[in-house]
C-alpha cells in the first residue's frame, strides 16, 4: 500500500503558514493539522486549571488531559494563549506527549484522504522528516508583528503594534532556542518568504511548489 503524501509546512508566528496549508490541503484534497492549535489548547487548559504554563508538570498534566475539543474553542487565538502556547512547547515532556498525534495523523490521514498537510514550528524537522514536501514560510518581524496586530484587533483586543513586535520577537527567539526541536529551517525545506506577497499570491506559491515536488496537480 502506498503511503499517505505528507506535506510538512513550517515557519514562525504569523509568517501565514497556517492559511497556506489550509489552502494547499483544500487545493490536493489532503487532510489538514494545525499543530499549533494543540499546543495553544495545552496553553490555554494549563491557565484555566491556575497552572503556569512555564511550569513543566503543569504543562504535561494539560498536555495529557486536556479535551481534543478545545483546540475549535476561540479562546486559543488569543494573544495570551499564543504566549502560552510558545511555553509549554518549550517542555520536552509536552512534546513528546502531542508527538505521536501528530505523527499518527500524517501516517493515516482522517477520512481516507490521500495526504496531509501539517503546520507548526518542527514539522520537516521532528515530526515528519521523511515528508515528501518540506515548506519553510517566513516574513520579516515587522511584517509577521502588523499581521498579528490586524487579526488581533479584529478579535477585539486592543494592544500596541509595538507590543506585538515585541511579543513575536520574543517567540522567535524562544521557538528557535529552546533545547527540544527547536523551530529551524530543515535541510531539504523550500524556502517561501511571504513579506512582500498578498494572501493569494502566497497561496499560489504555496501550491505550485508542492504541484511540482508532488508531480500532482491541484483539483
Amino acid at each position: 500500500m502506498t503511503r499517505p503524501y505528507v506535506v510538512a509546512i513550517d515557519g514562525p508566528a504569523a509568517s501565514g503558514k497556517g492559511t497556506l496549508a489550509k489552502r494547499v490541503a483544500e487545493a490536493f484534497e489532503f487532510a489538514y493539522l494545525d499543530t499549533g492549535s494543540l499546543y495553544r489548547a495545552v496553553g490555554v487548559a494549563t491557565l484555566r486549571t491556575g497552572g503556569d504554563p512555564a511550569h513543566p508538570q503543569d504543562a504535561l498534566h494539560s498536555a495529557l488531559s486536556f479535551d481534543l475539543n478545545l483546540v475549535n474553542d476561540p479562546a486559543i487565538r488569543s494573544r495570551a494563549a499564543g504566549e502560552a502556547a510558545s511555553q509549554v512547547a518549550a517542555h520536552p515532556g509536552v512534546r513528546d506527549a502531542l508527538l505521536a498525534f501528530q505523527r499518527d495523523f500524517s501516517r493515516v490521514p482522517p477520512g481516507g484522504a490521500p495526504g496531509a498537510v501539517l503546520d507548526g514550528r518542527d514539522i520537516g524537522t521532528v515530526v515528519c522528516p521523511n515528508a515528501h514536501v518540506k515548506l519553510f514560510v517566513t516574513a520579516s518581524s515587522e511584517a509577521r508583528a502588523h499581521r498579528r496586530w490586524l487579526e488581533l484587533r479584529r478579535q477585539g483586543e486592543a494592544v500596541e503594534e509595538a507590543q506585538v513586535l515585541q511579543d513575536i520577537r520574543n517567540r522567535d527567539a524562544r521557538d528557535a532556542g529552546r533545547a527540544s526541536a527547536p523551530m529551524k529551517i530543515a535541510d531539504d525545506a523550500l524556502l517561501l518568504d511571504t513579506t512582500e506577497l498578498s494572501i493569494e499570491e502566497a497561496v499560489s506559491s504555496a501550491i505550485a511548489l508542492v504541484a511540482n515536488a508532488l508531480r500532482l496537480q491541484p483539483k
